[in-house]
């Protein structure tokens, strides 16, 4: 008989369906705003007289809040709000209350059902021009980029100068230069000729003062700009890196003006981790153990920065041998004790750098660096009696540990007396992903509201509709019953199209919504041309059966030459895209995976069950047709 799938293919198609149902339900459950709370340090772990003072603090202010929990893990808390409007109140008013310590992030809070999470059902991601996401506004401080190189010059002056067995007292002046102090003029004469040649890039002026003959060496305009230029450069990079890191599907990493860098990061729901990642500015140096006769202008002292040390410390040379700039691999391991570790790979000039200086320094020991930027908060008062939260930068030097250096060390070794295996895994991806050249403050955050307004977003959405109504309208005028069963199938075809981005994680955005609506135009392109030609083989005498099985044989290899041809284009926009027309190009790709199914498979399922099987004289598929 023809015309009558067997059962197996009945209960695929439905089986399909209701898979797609079940995981495109999630997205019918909107978030809620919410606050996230993580402390400053992986291994700082959330108690619940933290989560106690925040709550207060928004009762306090009135803030109607619920949901309040903290993770398994002790490593986040999240606070649900009632109201979305509140939400950067509730951020300052529970900053003010936890103090510096703790990151106090925006976040939207997933509702779906815990049977449909346990699932494996998410709602779709969501761009940044349909609901938001996180939106960060970073300054680079360019003025510690030029001091870190001054930093260099003063190190590299004094080392040349021992070196050759000049004497002479070198240090930095009140304007940030390099001064050096010398007994006779011809002391000064022959460091002038070795400064000259070694670092020809700076600007040097002889002086004199009283019994002393000086010389200054300072950095001239042009390369401070050149540094202040690089240093938001290499951050631009760095913090490229970091978002790739963090998994985030069509992000934005942009420089705005002089030294800021604009961060947009859609549909992300961990925000603290993200803030945390992204500003996080851990940078390592390897110095030497300072002998003990060292004068104390070659050394500085350090504190560990583990708590089975505390309060133990270590006199460090100022020469550092190489920094975390010089790292091209980390991976966070365990040593064989079971304690965590950081294995280091460095790049060939850092592997040669350490090489040299481990060579001739044999049973020292060396120190291990760990600098942090943080952050202590102090409020102003305004006018208005409101408070004003100023966020005062400071670098905090710490460090990790101190080992005898027992033979050369090469290009691979290991770092350990880290507190936690996630302290581990954090330092290995924060040196993976590049160190930053300057520090960086959050001079701005908040999540997003659509970019483009939601007068795009209703519009976007109308479209959608007011594009499927226009197609269902006619496919039900024309075809009358086909053209019905072509609705059910379009229907079928966005719940398909919806649960499959869903469970992939991609990100929709307002060119994605373009692609849906192209896919329906798509979709509904395959149904008529199959029932265009079965209509032709009506009009030809063929019996009902006869036309529907030959419509849909005929049709198929036209249909799957067109699909094929624009999955071909889609999937080259996917390549040489970025951002938007990624996104386009996955939803119109998945669009064309889906429409297939549900205009091939499905529509025939539908016919096959209502006419299939049985003897009939007539079919309603639309005017001028006689069976």
């Amino acid at each position: 008989m023809l015309n009558k799938y067997p059962l197996w293919k009945y209960l695929l198609v439905l089986a399909v369906l209701l898979v797609g149902l079940l995981y495109a339900a999630p997205n019918l459950y909107a978030p809620d705003p919410a606050l996230q709370i993580t402390g400053e340090s992986s291994a700082q772990v959330i108690d619940l007289p933290t989560l106690a003072r925040a709550t207060a603090a928004l009762e306090e202010a009135g803030i109607a809040h619920f949901g309040e929990v903290i993770d398994p893990g002790g490593r986040n808390a999240l606070l649900r709000l009632a109201d979305a409007e509140q939400q950067l109140t509730a951020q300052a008013r529970v900053q003010r209350a936890l103090g510096d310590g703790f990151i106090v992030a925006l976040n939207l809070a997933p509702t779906t059902p815990d049977w449909l999470s346990n699932l494996g059902g998410q709602p779709m991601k969501l761009g940044l021009d349909l609901s938001g996401g996180v939106h960060f506004k970073l300054e680079v401080d360019v003025d510690a980029a030029v001091e870190r190189r001054r930093e260099y010059f003063l190190n590299a002056i004094k080392r040349v100068l021992r070196e050759e067995r000049i004497r002479g007292i070198v240090g930095a002046d009140e304007q940030g230069r390099v001064e050096a102090r010398f007994r006779s003029e011809e002391d000064r004469e022959q460091a002038r000729a070795l400064v000259a040649e070694n670092h020809p890039e700076l600007s040097l002026e002889r002086g004199s003062d009283g019994d002393n003959w000086t010389l200054t060496a300072a950095m001239t305009e042009q390369m401070r700009t050149e540094i202040a230029n690089y240093a938001v450069s290499q951050n631009l990079t760095t913090l490229r890196n970091r978002v790739n890191e963090l998994g985030v599907s069509e992000p934005l990493v942009q420089r705005q003006g002089q030294n800021r860098i604009v961060v947009e990061l859609p549909g992300i729901q961990d925000t603290a981790e993200a803030k945390r990642i992204l500003g996080t500015v851990a940078n390592l140096e390897f110095r030497l153990v300072a002998n003990l006769d060292a004068p104390e202008s070659d050394k500085q002292r350090f504190e560990y920065r583990g708590e089975d040390r505390a309060g133990m410390s270590e006199w460090l040379e100022r020469e550092v041998i190489i920094t975390g700039e010089r790292v091209a691999n980390a991976q966070a391991s365990f040593d064989e004790n079971g304690r965590p570790n950081v294995s280091i790979s460095l790049d060939s000039e850092g592997g040669t750098l350490m090489s040299r200086a481990t060579r001739n320094n044999i049973k020292r020991r060396m120190g291990v660096l760990f600098i942090e930027r943080k952050y202590r908060t102090r409020y102003e008062e305004q006018e208005d009696g409101s408070e004003k939260p100023v966020q005062i930068p400071y670098d905090e030097r710490k460090l990790l540990t101190a080992p005898v250096i027992q033979s050369a060390l090469g290009a691979q070794f290991q770092i350990t007396g880290l507190d936690s295996p996630l302290e581990a895994a954090e330092l290995a991806l924060m040196l993976r992903a590049g160190a930053l050249a300057a520090p960086i403050s959050f001079v701005e955050e908040r999540t997003v509201g659509p970019s483009l307004g939601a007068e795009n977003i209703r519009l976007g959405v109308k479209s959608v509709q007011f594009g499927l109504a226009l197609v269902v309208l006619f496919m039900v005028l024309y075809y009358r019953v086909f053209g019905l069963v072509a609705v059910v199938a379009l229907s079928a075809n966005l719940v398909l199209l919806v649960a499959f981005m869903s469970l992939i994680g991609a990100t929709l955005t307002l060119p994605g919504i373009a692609g849906i609506v192209l896919t329906v135009g798509m979709a509904v392109d395959a149904n008529v041309l199959i029932f265009s030609r079965i209509r032709e083989e009506l009009r030809d005498g063929r019996s009902p059966q006869m036309a529907i099985h030959t419509g849909y044989d005929a049709a198929l290899s036209t249909i799957l030459d067109a699909n094929i041809t624009t999955l071909i284009v889609a999937v080259i926009l996917y390549a040489v895209g970025t951002g938007p027309v990624k996104g386009f190009a996955v939803t119109l790709s998945v669009g064309i995976v889906t429409s297939m199914f549900t205009a091939i498979i499905g529509t025939r399922a539908l016919i096959n069950l209502i006419y299939g099987g049985r003897r009939i004289k007539s079919l309603s598929i639309g005017w001028g047709v006689k069976a």
